[in-house]
């Protein structure tokens, strides 16, 4: 498929709000799964570690799909995914009211609800991507403050369902509104050349010569048909003339012709499965190296000092970096705050906070002085600090700062996008973006259980918050290892990167 230039702007504003409403509705509830996490909590009985994966796998498992998901848009685009996907979101939220156990939330909103947001997340980045080139931060600055706004909204608002119709009610309620992404998706009309030939010439100029020479022989079969047709016809006119000797010569002549056509029709039709079975191999061999290419294509991607640590940061920064919004809920309820003294939920600020800091963050991204490597490691390493912070709060307004702290620096998911596109280039977006977020899913799925399991063991959250903090900052110190320009001196990775890449030096005036 060609794409046009992107031309920032026109339909993309328009991408980009059904894009913010698609994540909107889509991540709004497994974003604020917090409050949820306590009403799974009280109604099953069982452990905190055990009950954070159903929250982590509905974060996850969209991600760890993703370069499946990569592939689905890829391959049939991204109307048609974020129509699908919207089903999916409704349909495992309304099934998750009915869930009868744990077990079942992990399939229902763990699995179906998880994936459904990981295509769903693919579409709308790699559109929006398609759409907008110099104003790229901004646009993806504001679709991702889709999924902040959500949680701040859904957070409040999942709260007061519940005390309104209860759980089931709730988890049907937020279902039907995820109905509302039909409509989105389908204003996501694809950027395609005009200039860009039909399907149908595309498939025909697809098609081996040997598939057509196949028709072409086709064509004479029905052609020695017609011929014996008539040949049988006029000799059924001829055996009228009473002269038996001209009678048998004419049999004879027409048996002999039979079998000549016999042996002909035998013959032809053993060529066809003959060349048919060659196109079949030819298919299933240019099937197969495209597989080797797309294996080829990661391997050259992992060349890539940056991108190979990009991918250990983000796996890193989401074991410990995701937890908070997840369990900060269950965080002030252990070190027992009051529910008198809560002035807003604290996953409600770490929601609007997430917002402003994609906004601010992916405008920055546009800034030409701006290296993006180094802001996005300045994240990292200020998010493993406040990590740290966490057991020492003990009050509710100490947590609400750590929480908008925290919010803040997650708005760094505007950025990964930009950093990740110019570290690989636009043209390997998808594949690398796949690849980088099943790693940022694997990290979502292990980081809320490991952190259960942590309190399960210890009975309080501060080993598990050391853990995390723990995390992150290693993430961000070997990022920050791999960007150095001394370390590119070294090494001569500039000189090895693709056209279209970003080589991550510091300039003199950044």
């Amino acid at each position: 498929m060609v794409f046009r230039k992107p031309p920032d702007g026109g339909w993309g504003w328009v991408i980009v709000v059904v894009s913010f409403f698609t994540q909107f509705l889509c991540y709004g509830s497994p974003l604020a799964v917090g409050v949820l996490y306590l009403e799974w909590l009280d109604a099953f009985g069982e452990g905190k570690g055990k009950t954070a994966w159903v929250g982590s796998l509905a974060n996850g498992i969209g991600l760890l799909a993703s370069p499946v998901c990569s592939i689905c848009v890829s391959s049939f685009g991204a109307r048609p995914v974020a129509i699908f996907s919207g089903f999916m979101v409704a349909g495992g939220l309304m099934m998750s009211s009915f869930a009868p156990n744990i077990y079942f939330l992990y399939v229902s909103y763990g699995i179906v609800v998880g994936l459904g947001c990981g295509l769903l997340y693919t579409a709308t980045v790699t559109i929006t991507c398609q759409y907008f080139d110099k104003r790229r931060g901004l646009a993806l600055g504001l679709i991702s403050t889709g999924s902040s706004v959500g949680l701040f909204i859904y957070a409040a608002l999942q709260r007061e369902l519940i005390e309104l119709y209860g759980l089931d009610g709730c988890l049907l309620i937020v279902g039907a509104l995820s109905l509302n992404i039909l409509a989105c998706g389908s204003l996501m009309r694809p950027l395609e050349s005009s200039s860009s030939p039909p399907p149908e010439k595309m498939f025909a100029d697809k098609v081996p010569d040997q598939y057509i020479v196949y028709h072409e022989k086709e064509k004479t079969v029905e052609e020695n048909i017609s011929i014996l047709e008539k040949g049988y016809i006029g000799e059924k006119c001829v055996n009228n003339v009473p002269d038996c000797k001209q009678d048998s010569i004419l049999n004879k002549n027409a048996l002999s012709s039979i079998n000549t056509i016999n042996i002909n029709e035998k013959e032809t039709y053993k060529k066809k499965v003959v060349e048919q079975t060659n196109f079949c191999k030819q298919l299933a061999k240019r099937k197969w190296q495209l597989y080797l290419t797309y294996w080829k294509d990661t391997v050259v991607l992992f060349k890539n000092k940056v991108f190979s640590a990009l991918f250990v940061a983000i796996l890193l920064f989401d074991i410990g970096g995701f937890p908070p919004s997840l369990l900060m809920e269950d965080v002030a309820r252990s070190a027992n705050i009051s529910e008198d003294d809560y002035y807003m939920p604290l996953i409600s600020i770490i929601g609007i906070m997430t917002t402003v800091g994609k906004l601010i963050l992916g405008i920055l991204a546009d800034f030409k002085w701006v290296n993006t490597l180094y802001l996005y490691v300045t994240t990292l390493l200020m998010t493993g600090v406040a990590l740290f912070a966490i057991p020492f709060a003990k009050s509710y307004l100490t947590l609400a700062m750590l929480s908008g702290i925290l919010g803040f620096l997650t708005g760094n998911w505007s950025i990964f996008p930009y950093v990740t596109t110019k570290t690989v280039g636009i043209e390997k977006l998808t594949h690398a973006y796949g690849i980088l977020m099943f790693f940022a899913g694997l990290g979502n799925s292990l980081g809320p259980p490991i952190v259960g399991w942590f309190y399960d063991w210890t009975q309080e959250y501060d080993t598990a918050f050391y853990f995390s903090g723990f995390c992150v900052l290693l993430g961000g110190f070997l990022l920050l290892l791999a960007a150095l320009p001394c370390w590119n001196a070294c090494t001569n990775q500039s000189s090895k990167l693709p056209p279209n890449t970003y080589s991550y030096k510091v300039a003199s005036n950044a």
